[in-house]
């Protein structure tokens, strides 16, 4: 059981928390490029507890800063983006894209100050269509995340941005979570609904896996293995990789190319982020299902289906043809993980052998937590590196001969080895 005081440390990310401070050590997905557009409107948008605004200025630089002017707090989403900064309209006071104050008009010239005034702001970059933004020491700045399907060019990408009203903790564990996909999203297929020849046609035959869960240098991994030929396991391999990125085992190992993000804005609301190609094996569908954005803090991509229609849940439906009656894989796991509340009460839980990874992963943030105010020691994956773009998951059958976590690192080689020999042709 997740005691009171390490739920308060898991699911609290506003400035000055100890998880907040973890997380600050990373670069977030925040925008899409599409939403800025030089000298436009500013976006209003939340990230780790804090009231932000994102604009691109004349040169097509991205400017991030706290809402509220240095000046009286009035906020700057209804300033003037012109020029090369953002203009207060109450008193005209303009701040380039760095936060610097680059004009005073209210003030006579004798008595400006702007070299002594500055709007909170943070790093942004950006990189084929998304915009990241870096909250943390700015003499520390780590590398953009090095994941492969982040490096997908926008042309070639499909991005997905969706708002779930709940705390970034349980959208995450939703993601490293195994045995609810034969459930929650094909608890009513047989097995006559797949190829004969699918290593994922064993899900549907043992719908209760084992698990073997391991930490990583960047996080933690498990593996779930189940029966499938004889003398084989079938497996499904997935990461958590700090500070919030997640690949789910729901395509086959070798073409695995995708990655998921589970944002935090603040205590109760996170964006969900997916990103993958537009074509081939392991394409990814952009999710569609979304109302028109609006201005409002939570006004960006949120869902047709959500809790205030039940999800458009079809009783009829769950009765026949549906295990949820929610229609979309995506919709199926936002209206559990946002039933469970804004933060989940983990003292209701009674957590069970299939949540090992859910439990470890706990630790490894905690473990994270703790290090980091104790001793000043960086959480795993701040100062960048290689790693993450080694890093695959998805599902595959070998022999039950391969023992854990061998089994992973030689699947690993396999389809390293293959992608050689197919580049060497």
């Amino acid at each position: 059981m997740t005691k009171q005081q390490e739920s308060e440390i898991l699911t609290r990310v506003g400035p000055g928390t100890p998880m907040g401070n973890v997380l600050r050590h990373y670069w977030f997905p925040a925008l899409k490029s599409s939403e800025l557009v030089p000298d436009g409107a500013p976006v209003r948008f939340l990230l780790l507890g804090e009231q932000l605004i994102a604009f691109r200025d004349t040169q097509g630089r991205i400017g991030i800063m706290d809402h509220r002017c240095p000046h009286r707090c009035a906020s700057l989403f209804f300033g003037r983006n012109e020029q090369n900064g953002m203009r207060c309209v109450y008193h005209g006071w303009k701040y380039d894209y760095l936060g610097n104050c680059v004009d005073q008009p209210n003030l006579p010239p004798h008595r400006q100050f702007k070299e002594k005034v500055h709007a909170k702001a943070y790093r942004a970059a950006e990189r084929n269509g998304i915009v990241y933004v870096y909250m943390g020491d700015a003499a520390r700045v780590p590398p953009l995340p090095d994941i492969a399907a982040l490096h997908i060019p926008e042309s070639e990408a499909n991005i997905s941005f969706v708002l779930r009203n709940c705390n970034w903790l349980q959208g995450l564990e939703g993601d490293i979570d195994t045995s609810h996909l034969n459930f929650l999203h094909y608890g009513s297929q047989t097995m006559e609904d797949f190829e004969p020849t699918s290593v994922a046609r064993f899900g549907a035959i043992h719908r209760d896996p084992e698990y073997k869960v391991a930490e990583t240098d960047l996080g933690t991994m498990y593996g779930a293995y189940r029966p499938a030929e004889t003398g084989a396991l079938y497996w499904r391999i997935a990461h958590f990789m700090f500070p919030c990125w997640t690949l789910a085992p729901y395509i086959p190992f070798e073409h695995y190319r995708i990655v998921r993000g589970w944002v935090p804005l603040d205590d109760t609301h996170m964006m969900f982020v997916v990103v993958g190609p537009k074509t081939g094996p392991s394409a990814q569908t952009e999710i569609r299902n979304l109302l028109p954005n609006t201005t409002d803090w939570l006004g960006r991509y949120q869902c047709v289906q959500n809790s205030g229609n039940d999800y458009l849940i079809d009783r009829q439906a769950q009765k026949t043809r549906s295990f949820t009656g929610i229609e979309g894989v995506h919709q199926q796991d936002q209206a559990v993980t946002e039933s469970m509340g804004p933060i989940i009460d983990h003292s209701f839980e009674n957590l069970a052998a299939s949540d090992l990874m859910i439990v470890v992963t706990r630790r490894r943030l905690l473990k994270a937590a703790t290090a980091l105010a104790e001793n000043g020691t960086l959480p795993p994956g701040a100062e960048g590196g290689e790693g993450y773009g080694r890093m695959r998951g998805g599902y595959f059958s070998a022999p039950e001969t391969r023992g854990w976590p061998d089994v992973y690192h030689l699947q690993l080689a396999s389809v390293g080895a293959q992608s050689a020999a197919v580049a060497a042709e």
